[in-house]
């Protein structure tokens, strides 16, 4: 018992009793002009004569209209906002944005005509059913309704009528609870079916994820190159500024007053750039998409300067007709390439040649290989990923493995990408 007036008059029963006025109200405009058009028709009375044939014929006249209507593209957001709202459907179960195709428009259309359709019906009798009810519940207790024109027009003279119409006023309550019940539950498992995704739609959806994932692995393969690269030339200059901090030779306290000059120089470009991206991921993935600002080939020699004295870095060609974008993505290259070897090789001197050929930009890295391997750090392995996915990009390829005794990175970027 308990669970069937749930169901006829619980909180979702009466949302969904909502929804299906809220769709009667809509249809009203419909209406008016189908009863403008019918009207003249079917009698002559005028659209004022309250005709029962005039009334379905401009219900059947309206209907057309709202499937018509259901092709603009606000059609199916408004409806899907409405049915999370009020139908109890899982969000995720409903398409978001206008429909795509002609599927996803003959669906929209098809949800729009039933939800409407539907709770036209509904509307009228939630109006005219409940007062003629409420009457009849009433008419044995009051003389003014047993004088009134519903008694004589509905012959309910005799007593044993009028009490009858005390059951028969609340059965009609209920079955019009029961009615408004049924049709909010078939909406409810229709609206996945006609508003749901189509293959249209989670196409669209995929690729709107695939291009935040790629807008999200390009900052943080900024915040990992610029970053860790900073954080271990700093770590290196440090180091070895300490060590040589007690000693009282002249070249030895212009070694330590070059490296403070060069962590100084480092974080201070390093704190620039992560500003910057910082500011991106503020601002959004849209404003996050476009080309990202920062240092290029021209820094080559300050980078080398930052990453010690193991480090050379060379360079030929004429590095200035290098497109911006291929030669930021060559700086970052070089730039992970001399962290890991920081961070890996134990202070091995670390070799870094930049050519420029006629229509490719190829980088060398090389450093000879540790006595014993390196520890891996937990997670790590990021750099020489984020190196290849910065060449792939660009339509390059990268590579990086033991080759003779000696740890190679290599990468041929084409220019081509970059313009």
């Amino acid at each position: 018992m308990r669970r069937t007036v749930t169901a006829l008059f619980g909180r979702r029963a009466l949302m969904r009793w909502v929804h299906l006025i809220l769709g009667g109200a809509l249809l009203m405009p419909y209406w008016l002009l189908g009863t403008v058009v019918t009207s003249p028709l079917l009698d002559a009375r005028g659209m004022f004569a309250a005709s029962l044939a005039v009334q379905f014929a401009a219900y059947a006249f309206a209907l057309p209209l709202v499937a018509i209507t259901a092709l603009f593209p606000l059609a199916r957001p408004i409806s899907v906002g409405i049915a999370r709202a009020l139908c109890g459907v899982r969000p995720e179960e409903l398409a978001d944005g206008p429909a795509r195709g002609r599927a996803g428009k003959t669906r929209t259309a098809g949800w729009f005509t039933l939800h409407l359709g539907i709770g036209a019906l509904v509307s009228g009798a939630t109006l005219a059913l409940p007062p003629f009810a409420l009457s009849l519940v009433a008419l044995p207790f009051s003389e003014r309704l047993r004088n009134s024109e519903m008694t004589r027009f509905w012959k309910l003279d005799e007593p044993w009528v009028q009490w009858a119409g005390v059951p028969a006023g609340l059965l009609m309550l209920v079955a019009l609870a029961a009615v408004a019940a049924g049709a909010g539950a078939l909406l409810a498992r229709c609206a996945p079916r006609l508003l749901g995704p189509s293959p249209a739609d989670r196409l669209a959806a995929a690729e709107r994820r695939a291009e935040e994932l790629a807008v999200r692995n390009r900052l943080a393969r900024e915040l990992h190159d610029s970053v860790g690269h900073a954080l271990s030339a700093v770590t290196l200059q440090a180091g070895a500024a300490r060590l040589l901090l007690d000693s009282d030779a002249a070249a030895d306290r212009e070694f330590v007053r070059e490296a403070l000059a060069a962590i100084e120089d480092t974080t201070r470009r390093t704190v620039g750039e992560l500003d910057h991206v910082l500011g991106l991921l503020r601002q959004g993935d849209d404003e996050a998409s476009g080309d990202l600002p920062g240092p290029g080939l021209e820094a080559l020699a300050s980078l080398a300067k930052g990453a010690g004295a193991t480090a050379a870095v060379t360079w030929s060609g004429e590095l200035e007709r290098v497109p911006r974008a291929v030669s930021r993505e060559a700086y970052r290259i070089v730039q992970e390439g001399l962290t890991n070897a920081a961070r890996y090789a134990g202070g091995a001197p670390v070799t870094a040649r930049v050519a420029l050929h006629d229509e490719e930009l190829e980088i060398t890295m090389e450093n000879p290989l540790p006595d014993r391997p390196p520890a891996v750090r937990p997670g790590g392995g990021r750099g020489l990923r984020g190196i290849g996915e910065r060449a792939r990009l660009l339509g390059g390829a990268a590579a990086a493995g033991p080759v003779d005794g000696v740890w190679r990175l290599s990468a041929r970027l084409p220019l081509e990408a970059g313009r």
